[in-house]
């Protein structure tokens, strides 16, 4: 048995456009991803995220699967529409009574709050209205969403997330376009992956300076990263690999421990990376209490000398010419159904990684999962390839707190089968099984594997 730390934190996560519903409800304002979804050819099959899995209303039934489970903690995202529908100025009563309803019921099971204040479903109204985080004055309105809910929540949330996956936000939503709001631009996203940070930071301030002192929470922030594994060990490959690293995760990670972006970032991008002023530099710097890393697969990169191989693999490449490096995947890797290879030792390598670059920081893995095409037989769902993706994951994750790496604690993703994104309803990575015509929970073989996790603090080695 691989034993995990005392006091290491089981959790499972969600989000709130990927589950909640209600979309135009209790004075609940527009998201760009309610817009976005309304758009032809943008979301399989036209799925939309109106009704989702109705957690809206499902709350205490979905609590109360957590309870079930025995997980000791649960993240979720507020809806910042939810809460101030155009994003600013007006709050809205019915959205903070939800997210207190949610909160004391989670505490009342035993379960600690996670809470992530944005998941991607931005105030249409900011889009329209202030151009979204191309916008440098969305830091201000980001901080005072934040001082809202600190205020209105600080006495029960201990552990607070400013932003999920800055990268994709930047990366997806306005350099390819596939996600909320859609654009495309090979300059955007540098600049609102620098809003993004400086809203962060200014978040933080504010929670440090008005409200840590006595509600003596964490806030941190969650980046994601896959793995990437020079493919040969030609000193060009090595270095490539670095590079997409760098394009990654430490584009938001270095402002944040080392005070600046990576060398190679502002070597390849010019005047196409912002620059931070002064102040900008010192409040991003420490500017999180712990690092949240949302992690998923590994591919192998190199040196791709001028030739890009763009669109050949899957590979959260971002702007691929801007790091010149081709991805690929070994043809023996298992793939999930997102098409995402299953190499768990990519996991280890990345948690070194991180551990070596910003001198072992506290590390939550704060999502890992994987979607699997689930069909329900007899009113169960046998997951076996699910089981084993996590108890794969986890061995690595043990492995890498043997070798060090201060890995407190760790959430699957996710809790149940949910609205994913722009492939819709069609993919399925939650520990529950969700029909989407009945709204009816199932949970699945990996629910029961996970909750002996918990209750054994550890799973059997490999």
């Amino acid at each position: 048995m691989n034993n995990f730390p005392e006091n290491f934190t089981w959790g499972s996560a969600t989000s709130s456009y990927q589950i909640e519903g209600a979309a135009d409800e209790a004075g609940k304002g527009p998201s760009i991803w309610d817009a976005f979804c309304t758009v032809p050819g943008r979301v399989a099959k036209g799925d939309r995220g109106d009704i989702a899995c109705d957690h809206y209303h499902r709350m205490r039934e979905d609590v109360a699967l957590m309870k079930a489970m025995g997980l000791k903690a649960y993240r979720f995202s507020i809806a910042w529409p939810r809460i101030m529908p155009s994003g600013k100025d007006q709050v809205n009563a019915e959205g903070l009574k939800f997210y207190d309803d949610l909160i004391n019921e989670l505490l009342d099971q035993g379960i600690e709050p996670w809470v992530t204040l944005y998941h991607w479903d931005l105030p249409l109204a900011l889009q329209m209205e202030e151009d979204g985080w191309l916008n440098g004055e969305i830091a201000n309105y980001f901080e005072s969403y934040a001082r809202v809910c600190f205020a209105r929540f600080g006495d029960r949330v201990k552990h607070w997330i400013t932003l999920n996956e800055p990268w994709v936000v930047a990366i997806l939503g306005y350099g390819m376009g596939t996600f909320a709001p859609g654009r495309n631009s090979k300059s955007e996203p540098y600049v609102v992956g620098h809003n993004l940070l400086r809203a962060h930071a200014q978040a933080v301030r504010c929670y440090r300076e008005e409200f840590q002192a006595h509600q003596k929470g964490l806030i941190g922030i969650t980046l994601n990263c896959d793995w990437r594994e020079p493919l040969t060990d030609k000193k060009e490959d090595v270095a490539a690999a670095q590079r997409a690293l760098e394009f990654f995760l430490a584009w938001f990670a270095d402002p944040i421990y080392l005070g600046q972006y990576p060398i190679s970032m502002v070597d390849r991008l010019g005047d196409r990376l912002p620059q931070f002023t002064e102040e900008e530099k010192d409040l991003l710097m420490g500017s999180s209490d712990f690092f949240g890393l949302n992690h998923y697969t590994t591919l192998f990169a190199a040196d791709a000398r001028g030739n890009l191989e763009v669109g050949s693999v899957y590979g959260n490449g971002g702007l691929s010419e801007d790091q010149d490096v081709n991805l690929s995947a070994d043809p023996n890797w298992k793939k999930t159904a997102m098409g995402w290879a299953v190499v768990p030792w990519g996991c280890q390598k990345l948690l070194a990684w991180i551990s070596d670059r910003y001198d072992a920081p506290d590390i939550y893995i704060t999502e890992n999962g994987c979607a699997y095409a689930d069909v329900p037989t007899e009113g169960k769902v046998q997951d076996d390839e699910r089981i084993a993706y996590y108890e794969g994951y986890l061995n690595a994750c043990h492995e890498a707190i043997e070798k060090g790496a201060q890995l407190k604690g760790y959430f699957a993703w996710s809790l149940l089968d949910n609205f994913e994104w722009a492939s819709g309803y069609d993919k399925r990575f939650g520990l529950h099984y969700v029909d989407f015509d009945t709204l009816e929970r199932i949970p699945k073989a990996s629910a029961d594997w996970y909750k002996k996790a918990i209750e054994a603090n550890g799973i059997k080695d490999k």
